[in-house]
């Protein structure tokens, strides 16, 4: 009796079970043939499990699941279920409308979805690049649902997908408010946990990158890490290590490349592309090179960034044999050479005064196929003027305007600021009013050097010279007030509380803690070396990891930091934050050619007072003229004060100290600071080849001299005029005569013109020539006699 109960049990649920299939399988044959209009409310008895069943058959399309929702929805005493409204929101993922209505009645029947279902809506809309729908859906949401459900359906995971949609927009800003909200409400609850993905952080880190929102940037960086639940992926390093690289953060990139390794995150080769950049934004391109070389022996190879960012570095530095065997190997492993790597090597060549090179170099780009851009002709003009192939350059000028492309505000800007070096100042105005009527903007740049080149010629009637010619420049109005303000300041009684220079740089010190500071690297420099063995000796990347552990944050306080770009006297970005300093650049280079040393110091110091941050340039400026009037003190004073105020040195301040160093009777300690500027990511320009040379050899260290001659070569640099004249010099007045024969030959077989010091060295050398024969004459007729 028992069993047959149970069988009868069976049997109804059976047979229950299949006619609900029949039912399901029949409404959805009406909905894909007829929609709604052929069911019948009375005949269909409604529940959520066939309303879920309906939902879930993949043979309906969004269209007719929606039809049967709507259909649902009318029928008396009936409300949907949250599962319901899931599963339409992710049927219709992306149709507006249709979210619209599926959020009305969910206010309606008091129904709140789980927040997974409102990321997958956020998700697709991201995915189909409908970023300001995904913003919208958030705002309904909160205006349908209000405040309560809102916090309930929206939970922290669902906003990442927020964060990636707002970055999408620009709204980056926002993406910061609502990212530190969320940070703060996790440390308030206590919850280490926290529910951001790597994906939404790396997007926001790379909008701020791209934003140069540099201190945003940091303060999200640290903001993460405090958080122990959060850690970065491959990706994340590779971003964080490439945005600190490019802002000259190399010690942080070095520390993230170890904290990577540990976490046992193994580099890839964007992670190596990264750090080859960043030590090569740093100036340390040899070892950037080594970096290279260990790329290749790791598992990963170079592609066309890592050619193209070792390119730039090494002809920034002037490393132009490594630029040169680099530039090779990318074409024998298959990769073209690009516009920009061309132009990169150009650069280098015409700085290192190799110009058959470069003329060689720019044919086979034409050869290969490879369009010259604006810029690659800019460099070539450039480079012309700079090789005193002035002719050469003017007449590729004129070329390229009358076939009317390839020639822009830079072009013009590089011959007017040659041409007012000449001295050709109506030709560099003619220039300028045909800008002008080619609707090119006449820039600061182009402005100053017409300023400089008119104050050289003693006329002090610029304004109205340069009003005659230039109408419609934004800049000329401004420069003209700041001129008539600066002769204010300078003529007010308040303004002139110093008669001389001296006090405005108080002394701190004097040479020797240079000389302090060359012995403190040279030891540091051994320590380093010793511990060195305790690298992993199976790691692939063992050099690199060296220079993680040799992080050292500690710096010279004379030399804080040094830039890989020479100080320029204008900076490009024009009125954006550095007009002022622009004009004080100027008017320091007029007062200063002028001697009125004086008068210059006047002007630095009403600047400064105002608020006004000097640059490299500016100190250098002051540091040359003292050094031209053999103030060694102030000048040292002066790199003192460069140090405290955190401006990062260049070449050109090394070669200031070089030479300081000489005047003063310590050339002895010209290779150590040379040294030092090699280890703070420095390199040797023609110039300071030349003042080593010229220091070295006045101080008879010939040994060193011809080291460094044959050092130069080496490189990749070839010896200009004046690195021959300097030779000659220092070795004529040492007696060295055959010696400084020898560097004659070796001008005149290079192809090196001679210019007037050349004239006048020679001149000195012919008569010393004649001593020694007269000499040799006298002792041949005494031995007679």
């Amino acid at each position: 009796m028992h069993h047959g109960r149970r069988g009868l049990s069976v049997l109804s649920s059976s047979s229950s079970k299949l006619g609900n299939l029949l039912l399901v399988a029949s409404i959805t044959k009406t909905l894909s043939e007829s929609g709604t209009q052929n069911l019948n409310h009375s005949a269909i008895p409604l529940s959520e499990s066939l309303v879920l069943q309906i939902l879930q058959r993949k043979s309906l399309n969004h269209a007719e699941k929606m039809d049967f929702f709507r259909w649902c929805s009318i029928r008396p005493g009936y409300k949907h279920s949250a599962e319901a409204y899931s599963l339409m929101f992710r049927s219709i993922a992306g149709l507006e409308d249709e979210i619209h209505y599926l959020l009305t009645r969910m206010k309606e029947d008091g129904v709140v979805v789980d927040s997974s279902t409102f990321k997958l809506l956020l998700d697709a809309f991201i995915r189909s690049g409908k970023y300001d729908s995904a913003l919208q859906f958030l705002d309904l949401v909160e205006k349908e649902l209000g405040a309560i459900a809102t916090s309930t359906c929206l939970s922290p995971t669902v906003y990442n997908s927020v964060l990636v949609a707002l970055v999408k927009k620009d709204q980056v800003k926002l993406a910061l408010s609502i990212l530190f909200k969320l940070l703060e409400n996790a440390s308030s609850t206590g919850k280490e946990k926290l529910f951001l993905d790597s994906i939404a952080c790396n997007q926001l880190f790379v909008a701020l990158r791209k934003s140069d929102m540099r201190e945003e940037f940091k303060n999200v960086f640290e903001k993460l890490r405090e958080n122990k639940s959060f850690s970065l992926d491959t990706w994340g390093y590779n971003i964080c290590i490439h945005a600190f690289g490019l802002w000259g953060g190399l010690d942080t990139c070095l520390n993230l490349f170890k904290e990577m390794k540990e976490n046992f995150l193994g580099p890839d080769s964007c992670t190596y592309n990264t750090l080859v950049q960043a030590l090569c934004s740093a100036g340390k391109v040899r070892d950037a090179l080594i970096v290279y070389e260990e790329l290749k022996g790791s598992g990963h190879e170079p592609d066309a960034f890592t050619y193209r960012i070792l390119i730039q570095g090494c002809s920034k530095s002037y490393l132009l044999e490594e630029a040169t065997r680099v530039f090779s190997e990318m074409e024998y492993n298959g990769y073209h050479p690009t516009t920009i790597v061309y132009n990169s090597l150009l650069d280098g060549y015409f700085k290192a005064n190799r110009v058959n090179d470069a003329c060689q170099l720019f044919e086979k780009m034409v050869r290969e196929g490879v369009r010259a851009s604006c810029w690659t002709h800019n460099i070539l003009i450039d480079g012309l003027f700079r090789n005193n192939r002035a002719a050469a350059g003017y007449s590729l000028f004129r070329d390229l305007k009358k076939k009317g492309q390839f020639v822009d505000g830079v072009t013009y800007s590089i011959v007017v600021l040659n041409l007012c070096r000449e001295g050709m100042i109506d030709e560099a105005l003619r220039l300028v009013e045909e800008m002008e009527a080619r609707g090119i903007v006449v820039d600061l740049v182009t402005i100053t050097s017409l300023l400089i080149g008119i104050h050289r010629q003693g006329r002090w009637d610029w304004t109205d010279r340069i009003k005659k010619h230039i109408r419609d420049s934004n800049f000329l109005p401004y420069v003209i007030k700041w001129k008539a303000d600066m002769e204010s300041s300078i003529r007010n009684p308040q303004n002139n509380r110093r008669k001389d220079f001296t006090s405005m740089f108080p002394s701190k010190g004097n040479w020797t803690d240079i000389m302090n500071s060359v012995n403190d690297s040279v030891s540091s420099e051994g320590s380093a070396i010793e511990e060195e063995g305790s690298s992993d000796q199976w790691s692939s990347s063992p050099y690199m990891d060296r220079l993680a552990n040799r992080v050292d944050s500690k710096k010279s306080s004379l030399l804080r930091s040094f830039s890989l770009s020479r100080g320029k006297r204008v900076e490009p970005k024009g009125m954006v934050g550095s007009f002022d300093i622009d004009m004080v650049n100027t008017y320091l280079s007029i007062f200063l050619s002028n001697g009125n040393l004086s008068l210059a110091c006047k002007l630095f110091e009403i600047f400064t007072d105002m608020g006004v941050s000097p640059v490299s340039y500016t100190y250098n400026s002051l540091m040359s003229s003292f050094l031209k009037r053999g103030c060694f003190d102030e000048l040292y004073n002066v790199l003192h004060e460069m140090g405290e105020k955190l401006c990062p040195s260049d070449i050109a301040t090394y070669n200031l100290i070089i030479q300081g160093l000489g005047k003063i009777g310590r050339a002895d300690l010209a290779t150590s600071v040379l040294n030092m500027l090699m280890k703070d990511g420095g390199y040797l320009d023609i110039v300071m080849y030349n003042t080593l040379i010229n220091a070295l050899g006045k101080a008879g260290r010939f040994d060193q001299v011809n080291e460094m001659f044959e050092q130069m070569s080496s490189s990749g640099i070839n010896p200009d005029v004046i690195t021959f004249n300097t030779l000659i010099e220092v070795h004529s007045k040492a007696g060295q005569l055959k010696e400084a024969y020898k560097f004659l030959k070796k001008m005149l077989d290079a192809g090196c013109s001679p210019n007037h010091v050349t004239d006048t060295t020679l001149d000195f050398l012919e008569r010393e020539l004649e001593k020694v024969r007269y000499q040799k004459a006298s002792i041949k007729l005494a031995k007679k006699g």
